[in-house]
């Protein structure tokens, strides 16, 4: 998990995101094995991330959010609400997704802090090459993005496109989508979806 620009280690990063979801776990008075089966997790697995020894990939930990009735960005951000409209580039967090032996994983630069009551939510997905959101997800609402470098695949539903630098899209997120980096170099996507799901 990275923790750039921010300054907190990938270790308080990871417990951080254990605690939160211990805390929306309990508040909804489920134990580790109810939510587990509802997520489609492993019990196990589930009690590494809640003790901070493991990370989910992306799309798991947005089907723990629906199950917990959040989203991943209130899961994964332990900022207080802005003082300010403007969010400073060194400010900015980042939230990594799915790393494990052999993958980087996909990581999240927040554009918006998430908290809650927020209609809109904006991040710059970074992947490194062959890396990928993994599972297809779906959700209420509607994706926005612009391609800012490299070579990304996007998958809506049943089409494939080839997006390079400077191409846009727009999508309902109801329709089935994953994406991946096809290119040999890092890929980075601004990436703003109503409502706030990640």
């Amino acid at each position: 998990m990275d923790s750039s620009p921010d300054k907190r280690t990938e270790r308080d990063v990871a417990v951080g995101i254990g605690l939160r979801i211990k805390h929306a776990r309990m508040l909804r008075a489920l134990t580790l094995k109810e939510l587990a089966s509802a997520a489609g997790w492993s019990e196990s697995m589930l009690s590494k991330v809640e003790r901070g020894l493991a990370t989910p990939s992306l799309s798991a930990l947005h089907k723990l959010a629906g199950v917990l009735e959040t989203n991943v960005g209130e899961l994964t951000s332990p900022h207080p609400h802005p003082a300010s409209p403007v969010l400073k580039a060194d400010a900015r967090m980042r939230v990594t997704f799915g790393a494990r032996k052999g993958h980087v994983g996909v990581s999240l630069e927040r554009l918006v802090l998430p908290q809650p009551g927020l209609l809109l939510q904006a991040d710059i997905h970074i992947l490194a090459p062959r890396e990928s959101s993994e599972q297809q997800i779906s959700h209420i609402g509607e994706e926005l993005g612009y391609v800012l470098c490299g070579k990304v695949e996007l998958n809506v539903g049943d089409d494939t496109y080839l997006l390079e630098p400077h191409d846009s899209f727009h999508f309902r997120s109801e329709l089935p989508h994953s994406y991946r980096n096809v290119g040999d170099s890092e890929a980075k996507i601004i990436w703003v979806n109503t409502p706030p799901t990640f």
